[in-house]
């Protein structure tokens, strides 16, 4: 977001600070280069690999169009957010060098070129499932491929539902093209006379795709069913709309405009923090235009007109596309059941083996943790801890972090009961949660209107972590009179219990007395001292405030994360075994790096589980020799983030809402915390073992003389990671626990090619 001189915020940077970190400050740029993969293109090769499931015939259709979906809609985000920062630079005209020493403009022309790449790739699988979908008795049709008997029912469709919804535009005459909204598709549309051939006229129609369904079916019988796109029933009935003024030559093209997400706030002092975003969201509306794509079959002579009336320039990065855009709506295709037949059966989350839904969970926390990892297990303990915490006359007080929540939360309503029936309640909700700011707003207004104490971070600092507090009145024995009790939630994902079907998180209950205490500090800091502390000054919470248990960003995680990485390194020099394994979705924090290189260097043996953006490089001699990488991209995303370090037997052991991410670690609270219960690390060991022994869905991360992206194919017996989690998870239910200890002498054979 972008403020005017009035307030100090520190700049969105999409590159490294600027002098670069000790390991690298020796080494030449073309030997940063072979170890430093720039930001921008680690993460086209994580698309890639969401490419790689549409493509994978083993992998259902429904299933393969969902992933084509996913693939259109990162891209989408991608521009909105990465290239429009890019973009940023280029305009200022700053010298700043990324990841790899490259100017903004070299990183814009090889995002493009690769971009368009697998733009190709993408119409090829496409094409493909189509196909595959006809062997099904699905056929994806379009306006050509009607027979008169079909056009008849699309024709009756259009003029009932569709026609009402269009407001075309006629923009021959018009100098200027009013603002097209942003990431929604349109029909250029060229229009003639065959009794004047020479007069020609252009118009523009949204297609109303936030008010139907982008895919209309018909002729469901002979168990085929026929299915025609949005786009296509309005090109059909082109000459419906516009007959009536003797245009009879209609031609259609689908255009869509990607718009920078950046807000520019206005810096009046007097408005509150929300007003600033809620203003902020509405002139996002307003963007510089960062992407137009267009239907490459386009009349010259149309884009041309389209461009000028337009302003849109070179730089605003004009793709010629396919026939169709926003494929992010197959992510929502209807399931058909001839699709449903093909579909495994879905996954119903498990209950935890511990927890009985009759009893108090406050009076199971006094006698052990509980650890959730979802979507394998329900969500439903935390609502429920939230729930009895509402109506517990017990219970004195609630605060809860809340960054992005479902659209019906059940989280929301359970704090908002918590206030009705007298608990004083503290949210701490983040406006700045992208693209999640209006929800956000609304929900912030709600909880206000119902008495609940709200606060916010700073402009430009998001609050990221994820944290429940419950403050109970109990008798204490030892004080022989009633205190307050602390019981917490930590996780690694949302309080959202739609992602959480979907999403790999893990999240811990507990009412360990040190973890607890630390969570409060947190939260008072939050409440007390936040919105008092400049942005650039914030202190070290966990060294002031003497942290013995958790790790808390800025400074503090990202120092003990060093420190630990440290005592790795002592360990390997003093010929100790010394093992790191982290599991995270993003590392590009250079000095994370470094020390990753050095430990590597001193012996230590390192395993990362890096879903998307991973700026390292593993394998390389002298540097990275003793470090392995993988990411898998399978039916759940990958969101945990797991911190795992021998420390000679005696292990730590942390999930958190942090990645080794510059933002994460430097300009965003973040809480890690560990997991003391024997058992429950085996949990996690377990998951860590089975993941790095994935030879189904894993793929390689960056290896320097092997394709990006390339499978783990190491001849041994199949594992699918998440299949196998599932089944471990499904076994402990039942009683038949099989931990899986950490092989650490096999695990670089497992990942070896």
């Amino acid at each position: 977001m972008h403020l005017n001189k009035q307030v100090a915020l520190p700049p969105m940077q999409p590159i490294s600070p600027g002098s670069p970190p000790s390991y690298f400050a020796s080494l030449t740029r073309h030997q940063r280069k072979r170890i430093l993969v720039n930001r921008e293109i680690s993460w086209l090769r994580f698309n890639e690999k969401v490419l790689q499931e549409a493509a994978d015939p083993s992998v259902p259709l429904p299933v393969r169009l969902k992933f084509l979906g996913i693939f259109s809609s990162n891209l989408d985000e991608f521009f909105r957010v990465r290239v429009a920062s890019l973009n940023r630079l280029v305009e200022v005209n700053k010298q700043a060098k990324v990841e790899m020493d490259m100017s903004p403009k070299k990183i814009l022309r090889q995002i493009n070129k690769q971009i368009l790449a697998m733009q190709q790739q993408f119409e090829a699988i496409y094409s493909e499932v189509k196909s595959e979908l006809a062997n099904e008795q699905v056929f994806i049709v379009n306006e050509n491929e009607l027979t008169q008997a079909q056009g008849y029912v699309v024709r009756q469709f259009f003029h009932v539902e569709v026609r009402p919804l269009l407001v075309p535009l006629m923009v021959s005459s018009l100098r200027k093209i009013p603002d097209l909204k942003d990431g929604v598709i349109y029909l250029a549309i060229s229009l003639r006379k065959s009794a004047h051939p020479t007069q020609k006229e252009m118009a523009l129609v949204e297609i109303p795709s936030d008010k139907l369904s982008r895919f209309f079916m018909f002729e469901r019988s002979n168990n085929r069913t026929f299915v025609i796109l949005l786009d296509d029933v309005i090109r059909y009935c082109l000459t419906d709309m516009f007959g009536i003024f003797g245009f009879d030559q209609c031609s259609a093209w689908t255009i869509k405009l990607t718009k920078d997400s950046e807000m520019e706030l206005d810096a009046d002092l007097s408005k509150t923090q929300l007003e600033l975003i809620a203003s902020g969201v509405k002139q996002r509306k307003h963007g510089q235009p960062v992407r137009f794509i267009y239907d490459k079959q386009m009349d010259i002579e149309v884009l041309k007109q389209l461009v000028a009336k337009m302003g849109i320039t070179a730089d605003n990065n004009i793709l010629p596309g396919g026939r169709y855009h926003n494929f992010k709506d197959f992510m929502n295709f209807p399931l058909i059941p001839s699709l449903a037949a093909i579909l495994p059966m879905p996954h119903r989350p498990l209950p935890h083996p511990d927890i009985d839904p009759r009893q108090s969970l406050f009076s199971l926390l006094q006698k052990k943790d509980i650890l959730l990892h979802y979507p394998y297990q329900t969500f439903y303990p935390v609502i429920d801890f939230l729930r009895e915490a509402a109506i517990d006359p017990k219970v004195k007080f609630i605060k809860a972090t809340i960054y992005r929540v479902a659209r019906q939360s059940s989280i929301i309503n359970a704090l908002l009961n918590a206030q009705m029936n007298g608990k004083k309640v503290t949210v701490v909700i983040e406006l700045q949660a992208r693209f999640d700011e209006e929800a956000n707003i609304q929900w912030t207004n709600t909880m206000k209107e119902a008495g609940l104490n709200i606060i916010h971070g700073q402009l430009g600092f998001k609050i990221h972590s994820k944290l429940l507090l419950v403050g109970r009145e109990e008798y204490d024995e030892q004080k022989q009179k009633n205190t307050i009790k602390l019981y917490a939630n930590i996780g690694t994902g949302n309080f959202n219990e739609r992602t959480a079907q979907t999403y790999c998180d893990d999240s811990l209950l507990t009412q360990h007395a040190g973890i607890t205490s630390e969570i409060a500090k947190v939260f008072k800091f939050i409440e007390t001292q936040l919105p008092n502390q400049p942005v650039d000054a914030y202190p070290d919470i966990g060294k002031l405030e003497n942290f013995k248990h958790i790790l808390i960003s800025p400074k503090h995680l990202f120092n003990k994360l060093i420190q630990l990485i440290d005592t790795e390194i002592a360990h390997a020099k003093a010929k100790k075994p010394a093992y790191i394994i982290l599991k995270l979705n993003g590392l590009n924090d250079e000095t994370i790096i470094g020390k990753l290189y050095e430990a590597s260097n001193a012996g230590v043996k390192i395993w990362l589980i890096v879903r998307s953006i991973c700026c390292l490089v593993p394998g390389v001699e002298n540097h990275s020799k003793n470090i392995e990488a993988i990411s898998i991209v399978d039916e759940f995303l990958e969101h945990s983030r797991i911190y795992y370090f021998y420390n000679n037997g005696k292990t730590h052991c942390y999930i958190a809402s942090a990645d080794c991410m510059e933002r994460n670690l430097h300009r965003r609270i973040e809480v890690a915390c560990p997991i003391y219960d024997p058992l429950l690390k085996k949990e996690l060991e377990t998951i860590l073992t089975l993941q790095l022994q994935d030879n189904v869905k894993a793929r390689l991360q960056n290896y320097p003389d092997l394709p990006p992206n390339g499978y783990v194919r190491n001849g041994l017996e199949p594992t699918r990671s998440q299949h196998a989690i599932l089944h471990f998870f499904n076994q402990l239910l039942k009683g038949n626990v099989q931990y899986k200890a950490l092989p650490f002498e096999q695990l670089n054979k497992l990942v070896n090619i």
